[in-house]
């Protein structure tokens, strides 16, 4: 069983067979890996909110591994986000809590707030996603650095019109659930 702890980006990657999660399942299931989804993602949560729900939402379905993507509305609601102090308490509280509980975790980092790496949004974001990069390491969990690859892809595809990743610059069209 696998938790995917997150936002709407998660929350839309449970739902349907082109979603992130479901995408997941799909891939272990082809490689022989009989695997259950359990869908953790609400739309509009910060680390704040997922802390006040992780032992309702993952601890108590008892997955054997939980994936956490946070901190998107971190950054992206502004004064009503989570300053990177506290975010860093939140997800070390999060990570405490589900590894107690005897769950395996790997961390997803943030992925991005508009496909332009220069906004301000993503300037700042990029702090959020240094502390889970550092997280994982120091505690030798797997991580999926999903914004180093996105941004990478923006690069490598050069100057387009549009998203290429999103359907809004936040949200995954198939191609950013693909990565």
């Amino acid at each position: 069983k696998i938790a995917f702890l997150g936002d709407s980006i998660t929350q839309q990657g449970q739902g349907g067979p082109l979603g992130y999660c479901q995408m997941v399942i799909s891939g272990l299931k082809a490689n022989g890996i009989n695997a259950t989804m359990i869908g953790a993602g609400i739309s509009g949560h910060t680390s704040k909110d997922m802390l006040a729900r992780v032992d309702r939402d993952v601890i108590n379905k008892k997955p054997d591994w939980m994936t956490l993507s946070c901190g998107v509305n971190d950054v992206w609601h502004g004064a009503g986000g989570v300053v990177l102090d506290k975010y860093k308490e939140n997800i070390t509280a999060i990570v405490d809590k589900v590894t107690a509980a005897g769950i395996k975790v790997e961390i997803l980092t943030s992925t991005m707030i508009g496909e332009d790496q220069p906004n301000g949004n993503n300037q700042k974001l990029l702090a959020y996603n240094v502390f889970l990069k550092n997280m994982a390491a120091e505690r030798k969990l797997p991580l999926g650095d999903l914004n180093a690859d996105m941004q990478q892809t923006l690069k490598d595809f050069g100057p387009h019109q549009g998203n290429l990743l999103t359907v809004d610059g936040v949200h995954m069209n198939t191609y950013g659930n693909v990565m």
